[in-house]
């Protein structure tokens, strides 16, 4: 577990004020306020912005690099958001398994996005992808793979690729040209003749000019010529997407308008915790594949979802497994897109099976959202599966395991059910405002200067380290830069965290404090 094991939460007993130590009486945030301003103070004849000058003065005497000057003369301004202005064509890509789907999705996009192993059934979800071709833009939906008289998860699968079709402006139909079209090739042709939609014939694994004979053989499907193509090295992937354009339309029937608005919620956890029955249940439908197989999902999957008035784009994920370092092949590349849809989103919904006790990949997973700076919000899913007597122990793990993030908003949920699912929501919004919150510098400063004034920072081989000026940085988390005459222990670090938490709120977001220390300009 990357969390340092000793609390920030608690205030440590080396932090306390000490009889003999005397508060610094230079200029600074440590200085008291004179006794003939005390009047003034009260009565607001010094404000806020009285005080940041006072401060910034004063830190005038010391050595500032230009990085310092750049810090400190920033200014906060939020950027426009340009919406979409209409929804993009959508292009499916279909097949049975092990055709190649997902690396001819990988070669259109131009970078390894699908998750690929060379075994079948490894793409299980429609997940959707932004591409371009010359010059044209569109939404990519790589599904799994689509088979007859199936039972199981493969029928699920099957299922989200039929939803595929019919939700695609035009189809691409992936054919392995080294096998030939088979009876479950048949049958998707048929599928694909009654949905009306425009199909693209993609021979795949021609690698070479002696394959194309191969592939000649597909024109008895009926669907037209098929396009010869390597996925694998990219022979023959342009002329494949210049006929692909000329049967997707202009303007999409199907494709919804993306918003930039709604902020992008990560739902995350280990595996088989109840991650896509919660996606599931908040967007009214089989989203995503769900079956009682831990790892199922293997790529992360977004979906725009409204709750209570309110969209938000949900980002189902793959379950972090106990050491991913030990894992192999689609588990391991799994792994490494939930930790990108974790840097990509804002807020992070770690999901905890309460009717089992916590373990490490629970404490792990919520140490990567920490880590990323990520607001967080942890669900105790499963919640009707859990009894009376288990309740008691649950708190204790919580206590003992969870101390680091007292700060998060807990909420107990019932992903198959939907018990309290609407809860989510001001969860959601209380820790993106506390992930958004900018503390004023003037306000800033006048809390530190009455913190260190009470509890000044214990004095080390004689010296004693002064404040002398606090901003934050940035928001998204919040990072606040503290300048100061010497080093500050890790100790009176978190111990100012926990007071910036007390004062002005920040629940569910993490909080960065990094300090400079400058030493004062020669005379």
């Amino acid at each position: 577990m990357t969390i340092p094991a000793d609390s920030p939460q608690g205030s440590p007993a080396d932090v306390q004020p000490e009889a003999d130590v005397p508060v610094a009486d230079e200029s600074g945030v440590a200085q008291a306020a004179p006794a003939e301003l005390e009047d003034d103070v009260d009565d607001g004849f010094v404000d806020d912005a009285d005080r940041e000058r006072a401060l910034r003065a004063g830190l005038e005497d010391f050595e500032l690099d230009d990085e310092d000057r750049a810090l400190l003369d920033a200014e906060w301004a939020d950027g426009d958001v340009v919406p979409a202005e209409e929804a993009l064509p959508v292009l499916a890509v279909v097949g049975r398994p092990n055709v190649g789907k997902s690396t001819l999705v990988n070669r259109i996009l131009g970078r390894r996005e699908a998750v690929v192993e060379d075994k079948p059934g490894v793409t299980r979800d429609r997940v959707s992808y932004p591409a371009e071709w010359a010059g044209r833009d569109f939404t990519l939906v790589d599904t799994g793979g689509w088979e007859v008289d199936v039972a199981g998860i493969e029928s699920k699968v099957a299922e989200q690729a039929e939803v595929a079709i019919s939700l695609a402006d035009a189809v691409v139909f992936v054919v392995d040209a080294q096998v030939g079209a088979t009876a479950s090739d048949e049958r998707v042709v048929e599928m694909l003749r009654r949905s009306g939609k425009p199909v693209v014939l993609c021979a795949n694994k021609v690698d070479g000019p002696s394959g194309e004979a191969d592939a000649s053989y597909l024109w008895a499907l009926g669907l037209g010529e098929p396009m010869p193509v390597s996925a694998l090295h990219g022979r023959g992937l342009g002329e494949m997407l210049d006929a692909v354009m000329e049967a997707l339309p202009e303007h999409s029937e199907h494709g919804t308008l993306r918003p930039e608005g709604p902020r992008r919620v990560a739902l995350v956890g280990r595996p088989n915790v109840g991650k896509s029955s919660l996606l599931n249940k908040l967007a009214g439908a089989e989203r995503v594949v769900v079956d009682e197989v831990a790892g199922t999902t293997r790529d992360p999957v977004d979906e725009l979802v409204e709750i209570k008035g309110i969209p938000y784009w949900f980002v189902d994920t793959a379950g972090i497994r106990r050491r991913v370092h030990q894992t192999r092949g689609a588990d391991f590349y799994a792994s490494l897109r939930t930790q990108a849809a974790i840097e990509k989103a804002e807020v992070s919904v770690v999901l905890v099976d309460a009717s089992v006790p916590l373990t490490e990949q629970d404490t792990r997973v919520i140490s990567q959202t920490v880590d990323a700076g990520r607001a967080l919000v942890i669900a105790y899913n499963k919640w009707d599966l859990m009894d009376d007597d288990r309740r008691p122990y649950l708190e204790r793990e919580i206590e003992r395991d969870l101390v680091q993030v007292t700060w998060a908003p807990r909420i107990n949920v019932s992903a198959r059910t939907g018990w309290h699912t609407d809860r989510l929501v001001r969860a959601l919004e209380t820790s993106l405002e506390s992930w958004d919150t900018r503390v004023p510098t003037g306000r800033l400063n006048g809390f530190l200067g009455e913190l260190v004034a009470a509890h000044p920072h214990p004095v080390r081989g004689g010296k004693q380290p002064r404040i002398l000026f606090a901003t934050q940085a940035t928001t998204r988390p919040p990072r606040f830069v503290i300048f100061a005459t010497g080093f500050l222990e890790q100790g009176y670090r978190r111990f100012i965290e926990r007071r910036l938490r007390e004062e002005f709120g920040f629940t569910g977001s993490p909080i960065r404090i990094s300090v400079r220390v400058r030493e004062k300009r020669r005379r």
